[in-house]
């Protein structure tokens, strides 16, 4: 099965998740959730992995410009769904799904654990 890499083409993690899996000859696939977008199905079964305090970007420049109650509100998990469908960059990057696991951010020796 294909390893499917979901993130933002500019993203500096992205490329450096991208550059690693591509140095190793891993197959994946390229979804470019800014283009593409994301589903509240998908975002469903990330979260049933991963809580959602690790796929939610509360650190970035999208998440800074929610009002104080939509950032509030997020701690909601239906409210969060809709606000990263809405703004996908409030999705923390890299996700990748690799034999039917999900991980979010990336680092060398995380990936090297998977493959």
């Amino acid at each position: 099965m294909t390893a499917v890499l979901y993130g933002i083409p500019n993203c500096d993690t992205v490329k450096k998740a991208r550059m690693w899996l591509d140095e190793r000859g891993v197959a994946y696939d390229f979804h470019d959730f800014k283009k593409a977008g994301v589903n509240d199905a998908l975002l469903g079964n990330w979260l049933a992995q991963v809580p959602l305090t690790t796929l939610l970007n509360r650190k970035g420049t999208t998440w800074r410009k929610l009002s104080p109650e939509q950032q509030a509100a997020a701690a909601d998990e239906s409210v969060a769904r809709a606000l990263m469908i809405e703004n996908p960059s409030l999705i923390k990057r890299p996700v990748l799904v690799a034999d039917g696991k999900v991980s979010v951010g990336f680092t060398p020796d995380s990936y090297a654990s998977r493959f």
